[in-house]
């Protein structure tokens, strides 16, 4: 079991930065690779960066590519989205989410672990 609770949501302004953090406790959380997705409000749950069990493999959807980065700290048990140059199309509430392969998915189904999310919101 992985339980996963997010931090460091807010309100910026456009071109603005905010980092996410993911923090993960049980003790298989190394043996996950991991996602953040957002839902904006009447929109499906988009996938936004992965990162592979080991760290060394991530990937970013293209809206995000560029201004946004996914790292993990296997021994603090925790992940971490850096998002720079934040424009309003950001605004969402960002889930971070577990899946006990070694590597990521884009599909939410495939996930088995949730965070509650954390509401970004981003000013013009």
């Amino acid at each position: 079991q992985v339980q996963l609770v997010e931090s460091g949501g807010g309100l910026v302004q456009a071109g603005g930065s905010l980092r996410l953090s993911c923090a993960a406790s049980g003790r298989t959380f190394s043996r996950c690779s991991m996602g953040w997705f957002r839902q904006a409000p009447g929109k499906e749950r988009e996938f936004v960066v992965g990162i592979t069990r080991t760290g060394i493999s991530t990937y970013s959807a293209d809206s995000v590519k560029g201004r946004f980065t996914i790292s993990r700290d296997n021994a603090k048990n925790t992940v971490r989205l850096q998002m720079n140059s934040l424009k309003p199309e950001d605004t969402a509430v960002y889930y971070c989410a577990a899946r006990e392969e070694a590597n990521y998915a884009s599909d939410p189904n495939l996930y088995h672990y949730w965070g509650q999310g954390t509401q970004v919101t981003v000013s013009s």
